[in-house]
């Protein structure tokens, strides 16, 4: 009887076995999917309760304002934010906005007004009275206009509690705030502050001296100049922090954050500007909102404690950091820069529960000698993106048992993805169960024309798995794309119609990405990134994670250079040498014969002492192919692929005639 009852199961086994790769992961996606609903549910009450607390604004509760002052209410001692020596809890955070938001309502001719929260005795009334009469003086003074409703004040700071007073005092003053990247000067920084429209400048006083050359121009443009400290100052530059430190602390009045509409712009971040000038990516209300959503969906708690050495200027350190951090009332660990060797330390002397990375963070860590501070640790959950196959096990073999949670996303994108199961490598799950809380789609990608393929009745084509495909996602009231600051030519082919039916619109992502059969989300490449050679597509992270399975390998930049005399891109890999290691050609070329093929085999190499990468160490790709590989114009060792002699050879002033010529095949 046994017999005969299983066997029905024993004729069903292959089928069931050929369905389980995608049904395995089926408890995770659920769980996920109840956490995500959970979250979006906490949500929208708040922004109810917020609407119920004040009918007058009903969108105050979508504002970052409304959620500091409710924590600063439940949770007014604990820590919220530990920048070296220096803790300041929910209560003082509170406070500290409040003051850095009535100085800057002074700055619009704001008196305090009905409801502005009383005054706080003669004498403070009295400091009060001065440094309004300093700081409409000091507008007065250099021709600027006071300024007015959802203008715009860039910041240009390092990552400081200053910083997230003065941002958040600007959102309670209905003012905008543009992160301005530290590292910008002259022309690029001039495009950016005049690309969101800027009125007004906060700078650090640390860069005072570097932007000189750039002040003359700054006052032509008509903006006020602040400096956050006491230093001295070049005329027409005064001191925020003085302004602000005269203040009172009570609170300004709710209707003042309180947006219009949910998709109304509270600030811009600049695109990294890999391969142009930056853009002023818009950021509403709705987006913040959603980003505080964001710790809470990667299974963090009130309880922990989150390291943060990311720059405050990106979406990861300021949205993802402090952001999801207001979202669910934790702990951050703010660090102006972040030191491989100190963060162990860091971690035991805070109690760090939560590490937000990106990849190369994770790379410089394990490429540190042993130490005693990296055993013993609480660290138990690592949420980043951009974190390779082999730095990832090295990373968890090294430092764990830690729970390593990989997402992707945009700055101004209206799509995320998290790898919730852990599986290495991936960037999250393309369950149905995962498309119906964050919809997007697999579209297939047509590298030599830079354009998404049509089939004949003019819609795009869903890859299947182990294709690479655009990642696409819908455009809606719940996931808009607002674009970038400036005019509508800024946002050509971020938008694609009638992906699937007539009159439909997705956000292009630009990247490019792999779902296995398991439904597993892998990046693949930037679209800008991947190049053709020999008829076929090379994508740059393929061939770089091959060459990084070599142990004399630290780094590696790949990116495809134009050749005269032939069609597409030859790769090229710029590589970086793991000390104490010297270059190895003949294992070198061995290693790439056997694991890539032959089209993807770089036909030029370039050793480097360290990889030219952006602020948020983004390979320079554009730059390093620009330059390409003449041996004459670049500084340090060039090889070329003789496909003759099977081998790597030195790439000298003869050899690059020859290759000109057609004279040396590669």
């Amino acid at each position: 009887m046994a017999a005969l009852l299983l066997l029905p199961l024993l004729l069903l086994l292959p089928l069931l076995l050929r369905l389980w790769p995608q049904w395995r992961w089926l408890a995770a996606d659920l769980a996920f999917a109840v956490r995500a609903l959970r979250c979006k549910r906490t949500l929208r009450a708040r922004a109810l309760a917020a609407a119920a607390a004040d009918p007058q604004s009903p969108e105050g509760g979508c504002s970052l304002a409304w959620r500091l002052a409710q924590l600063a209410r439940q949770r007014p001692a604990h820590t919220f934010l530990i920048q070296g020596a220096r803790r300041f809890s929910y209560a003082e955070a509170e406070r500290q906005s409040n003051r850095a938001a009535r100085a800057f309502l002074r700055a619009r001719g704001w008196d305090g007004g009905p409801g502005g929260g009383g005054g706080a005795g003669g004498a403070r009334e009295g400091e009060r009275a001065a440094g309004s009469g300093a700081a409409r003086a000091a507008w007065e003074g250099d021709g600027a206009a006071p300024l007015a409703p959802g203008d715009t004040v860039a910041l240009l700071l390092p990552a400081c509690a200053e910083f997230l007073w003065l941002w958040f005092g600007m959102a309670k003053a209905g003012l905008r705030t543009a992160f301005v990247p530290t590292a910008l000067r002259r022309g690029p920084l001039l495009h950016c502050l005049r690309s969101c429209g800027a009125r007004a400048l906060v700078l650090a006083p640390e860069f005072v001296e570097s932007l000189e050359p750039d002040l003359p121009a700054l006052r032509a443009m008509g903006l006020h100049l602040w400096a956050a400290g006491p230093e001295t100052h070049p005329a027409g530059i005064s001191d925020l922090l003085a302004e602000v430190s005269a203040e009172v602390d009570e609170p300004v009045p709710g209707y003042l954050s309180a947006p219009q509409s949910v998709m109304d712009t509270c600030l811009y971040i600049f695109t990294s500007g890999t391969t142009g000038l930056p853009k002023a990516a818009r950021i509403s209300h709705l987006k913040v909102l959603q980003c505080q959503g964001f710790y809470q969906l990667c299974g963090a708690r009130q309880e922990d404690v989150i390291y943060l050495a990311l720059p405050l200027y990106h979406m990861s350190g300021s949205l993802l950091g402090i952001v999801g951090c207001l979202g669910i009332g934790a702990t951050v660990v703010l660090k102006s820069k972040f030191s491989a060797g100190q963060f162990w330390e860091d971690c035991q002397q805070h109690g760090v529960t939560v590490f937000q990375y990106i990849g190369e963070l994770c790379r410089y860590l394990v490429n540190q000698p042993p130490n005693q501070a990296e055993r013993g640790h609480k660290v138990r959950l690592a949420v980043g993106s951009g974190l390779r196959p082999d730095t990832w096990e090295r990373f968890v073999r090294r430092f764990g048992p830690l729970q390593v949670l990989e997402t992707y996303g945009l700055t101004e994108g209206n799509v995320a993805t998290f790898n919730y199961t852990g599986q290495r490598g991936a960037v999250g799950r393309a369950s149905w169960l995962y498309k119906q809380v964050f919809p997007f789609s697999l579209i297939r990608y047509d590298v030599t024309t830079g354009e998404p393929f049509r089939d004949t009745r003019g819609h795009c084509v869903a890859t299947p798995p182990g294709e690479p495909g655009l990642l696409v996602a819908p455009v809606s009231q719940q996931s808009p794309f607002l674009g970038y600051a400036g005019g509508p030519e800024l946002a050509q082919g971020k938008l694609l119609k009638d992906v699937f039916r007539p009159g439909d619109v997705f956000f292009n992502t630009g990247d490019l990405l792999v779902c296995d059969d398991q439904g597993f989300l892998r990046f693949h490449d930037r679209t800008g990134d991947t190049f053709r050679w020999k008829g076929e597509n090379v994508a740059t992270t393929e061939v770089a994670e091959a060459l990084e399975a070599l142990d004399f390998l630290q780094e590696v930049n790949v990116y495809g250079v134009t050749v005269p005399g032939h069609e597409g891109r030859a790769g090229m890999a710029a590589l970086v040498l793991r000390p104490p290691h010297s270059l190895d050609l003949g294992q070198l070329y061995t290693h790439v014969t056997e694991n890539l093929p032959p089209y993807a085999w770089p036909r030029f190499l370039r050793l480097q002492e360290s990889l030219a990468t952006t602020e948020t160490f983004k390979q320079q790709k554009v730059r390093m192919a620009n330059e390409g590989f003449d041996p004459s114009a670049l500084s340090g060792p060039l090889y070329v692929l003789d496909l003759a002699g099977g081998s790597y050879l030195p790439l000298t002033a003869a050899r690059y005639t020859a290759l000109l010529a057609g004279d040396l095949r590669i």
